[in-house]
């Protein structure tokens, strides 16, 4: 059995793509519909990464973010940022991430490097 998967070239591509989807979502692999659903997924994504791009969080939002993946508290942020004064004032966004820092949160928590280079505004 083939299958006919059309390119998405428009917004209405992209719905009609994802109601697709929806019909045939949980598909086993190697059937039809589940290649099928790969294939539109491929698409789909594809679309919205060229037509919607998600820009990386600042630098802040990143760390708080791996923060509350990794259940870790400001305490476990010293080793990359600096004292307990120093995390404070990174993460109150009084003052702004030095390079080193940067690159141990990068090295040490996995931080992509895209969202701790981000430029952000310091509280007033």
């Amino acid at each position: 059995m083939s299958v006919t998967v059309n390119a998405i070239h428009t917004d209405a591509d992209l719905d009609a793509a994802i109601a697709r989807l929806d019909e045939i979502f949980g598909a086993p692999e190697g059937t039809p519909e589940g290649e099928e659903a790969e294939v539109l997924m491929t698409l789909a994504e594809a679309y919205e990464r060229s037509h919607a791009p998600i820009d990386p969080p600042d630098p802040v939002d990143a760390i708080l973010f791996r923060m509350d993946q990794s259940g870790l508290t400001r305490k476990d942020l010293e080793p990359y940022i600096g004292r307990g004064n120093r995390v404070a004032e990174i993460m109150n966004r009084k003052r702004r991430l030095s390079l080193e820092m940067i690159r141990r949160l990068h090295d040490g928590l996995g931080i992509p490097l895209e969202s701790l280079v981000q430029p952000y505004e310091l509280a007033a």
